[in-house]
C-alpha cells in the first residue's frame, strides 16, 4: 500500500495545481459535439493543461422513487462506484486511486449525476472506468448494506438538525403528498425496505442515453470526444423508462407550524409559491430577489433584520426551481424570543416589494454586482462543468452564457415592479419554525394537500 501511494504522490500533486487553473470567461468557446449514436456535449477546449473535467446528469431523481421506497435514488447513486464488473469496491477505488481519477455519483430531486476529474494521459483508463461502472454495477450484498447503514445514521442526523426539521416540515406542507415532499434520503423504515433488486432495478430503468446531458472541460478535442462520447454511453438504453411525474403547484393557503425543541435558537424556513426556470419573468425575478434576500449584506432583508435590529445573524431568500413546480424559499435563525419580531419585518419586506418595487438605484447597483459577478461562476474548470450541465438541464440555450448579462441589463424598473407583484404573496407564506419561539402560535390554514396538475398542463 506503501508503494501503491508512493507512485500516486506526483500524479496527485499534478491535479491538485491544474483543479485550480480556469478558462477565463471571456474566452469559452462552448461547442456542440453529437456522437454517431446521437448523444449531446457540450465541450470548451482548453489545452494548455493535461486536464478533463466532465460532468453528465440524467433526468432521473429521488422523485422517481416508489412511495415506500425512498431514498433508492440516493442508494442508487451512492453505490455506482462501489464496485464494477470483475472489480469489488476495494478494488474499484484502487484503480480509480492509481489513476488520480476523482468520480463521484450524487443524487437529487430531479437527477441523478456523476463527476470525473482526470489527468489528460488516463483519459481512457478513465472513462473506461466510468464506463463500467454505468453498464456493469455490482450492487455487492455487503457494499448495499454498507451504504445503508450510513445512510441511515446520515438520515438519523438529519432528525436532530433544526434546520432539516424546518425543511422537512416546510415541503410536506407546501407539496402534499407530492414526490418532491418526500425525504430525498428516506427513512430508516424505507431504507431497510429497499433491496439489491430495486437498486439494479433502478438502474436498468433510469440510467438511458435519452435522458443524459453531458458537459466536457479541459484538454480533449471534438472528434476525440465524440467517440469517447459513444464508447462510455453508447451502450446504454435508448431510453429512460421512469414513471411521468406531475407538475404541482404550492398551497396558497399562509400557515405556520411551529414544532418544539428545547433549544436556545430558532431556525424557521418560510415560502410559498415561485417560478420555473424556463419562464419569460425568471431573469427580473432573480434581480428583484437579489435586491430583496439573495444579495447577502446588500440585500433589504439583511439590511432590516441583521443590520438595523440585530435580530440575526443571517436571513436569506432564493428562488428554487424545479422540473415539476417553482419556489420561493427562505431561511432565518435567531434567538428564540426573537422569532415572532423577525418573521413580521420578513413579511413586511415581502409586502412592500410587492407593493412598491425597486428604486433605480437598486437596480443599478444590482445589475453591476450579478453582471461583474458572473465569471466568477467560470473561474475553474469543475466549475464552467457544472454552468454548462445546469443550462442544458434549465432548457436554455447554448448561446446563454454570452446572452445573460445583455439581459440583465435589459430589465427595468417597469419589469421588477410587474414580477414582484406577480410572485410575491406575503399573505401565501409557509413558515415553519423549529424551537421555542416566544410569541408565536401555530396557524395551520388548511389540511388540504398541494393541488397536482398534469405535465401537459
Amino acid at each position: 500500500m506503501i508503494q501503491v501511494f508512493s507512485r500516486l504522490l506526483p500524479a496527485l500533486g499534478a491535479l491538485a495545481l491544474l483543479l485550480a487553473y480556469a478558462v477565463p470567461a471571456s474566452a469559452l468557446d462552448i461547442q456542440r459535439v453529437v456522437s454517431d449514436k446521437g448523444i449531446e456535449a457540450w465541450l470548451v477546449e482548453e489545452h494548455a493543461v493535461p486536464l478533463i473535467v466532465m460532468e453528465a446528469a440524467w433526468d432521473a431523481g429521488s422523485a422517481q422513487d416508489p412511495e415506500g421506497k425512498e431514498g433508492l435514488s440516493v442508494m442508487l447513486a451512492s453505490l455506482m462506484d462501489e464496485g464494477a464488473g470483475e472489480l469489488d469496491s476495494q478494488a474499484y477505488q484502487r484503480a480509480l486511486a492509481e489513476l488520480a481519477v476523482q468520480l463521484g455519483f450524487n443524487a437529487n430531486r430531479d437527477t441523478l449525476d456523476v463527476k470525473l476529474k482526470t489527468l489528460s494521459e488516463n483519459r481512457d483508463a478513465a472513462f473506461a472506468l466510468l464506463k463500467k461502472a454505468l453498464e456493469e454495477p455490482r450492487f455487492d450484498e455487503e457494499a448495499v448494506a454498507r451504504i445503508r447503514d450510513q445512510l441511515k445514521v446520515a438520515v438519523a442526523r438529519d432528525l436532530d438538525n433544526p434546520g432539516d426539521i424546518a425543511s422537512r416540515a416546510w415541503y410536506e406542507a407546501a407539496l402534499g403528498g407530492h414526490p418532491y415532499a418526500r425525504p430525498t434520503k428516506g427513512t430508516e423504515e424505507t431504507l431497510s425496505a429497499i433491496t439489491r433488486a430495486d437498486i439494479a432495478d433502478a438502474h436498468k430503468r433510469l440510467i438511458a442515453r435519452g435522458n443524459l446531458h453531458v458537459a466536457v472541460v479541459g484538454d480533449i478535442d471534438a472528434g476525440t470526444l465524440k467517440k469517447l462520447l459513444d464508447d462510455t454511453f453508447g451502450n446504454l438504453p435508448e431510453k429512460r423508462d421512469g414513471r411521468e411525474i406531475a407538475d404541482v403547484k404550492v398551497n396558497a393557503e399562509g400557515r405556520t407550524e411551529v414544532i418544539r425543541r428545547d433549544i436556545p435558537q430558532s431556525v424557521a424556513i418560510f415560502g410559498h409559491g415561485g417560478i420555473k426556470r424556463d419562464d419569460p419573468d425568471f431573469i427580473p425575478a432573480f434581480i428583484m430577489n437579489h435586491i430583496l434576500g439573495g444579495g447577502s449584506f446588500t440585500s433589504r432583508l439583511m439590511s432590516e433584520v441583521r443590520e438595523k435590529r440585530g435580530l440575526a445573524y443571517s436571513v436569506v431568500s432564493y428562488f428554487y426551481p424545479l422540473d415539476h413546480t417553482g419556489l420561493y424559499v427562505g431561511q432565518v435563525a435567531t434567538e428564540n424570543a426573537r422569532v415572532a419580531e423577525s418573521l413580521d419585518i420578513i413579511r413586511a419586506e415581502i409586502a412592500r416589494m410587492a407593493e412598491e418595487g425597486v428604486s433605480e438605484a437598486e437596480l443599478e447597483d444590482a445589475k453591476t454586482y450579478l453582471t461583474g459577478s458572473y465569471p466568477l461562476r467560470f473561474d475553474s474548470n469543475e466549475k464552467i462543468a457544472a454552468q454548462l450541465i445546469g443550462l442544458q438541464l434549465g432548457g436554455l440555450p447554448i448561446t446563454y452564457v454570452d446572452e445573460r448579462n445583455e439581459m440583465i441589463n435589459a430589465v427595468t424598473k417597469e419589469d421588477i415592479a410587474r414580477v414582484a407583484e406577480r410572485l410575491l404573496h406575503p399573505e401565501e407564506l409557509i413558515v415553519t419554525v423549529v424551537g421555542q419561539p416566544e410569541g408565536i402560535e401555530p396557524a395551520a390554514a388548511s389540511s388540504a394537500p398541494a393541488e397536482e396538475t398534469s405535465a401537459a398542463e
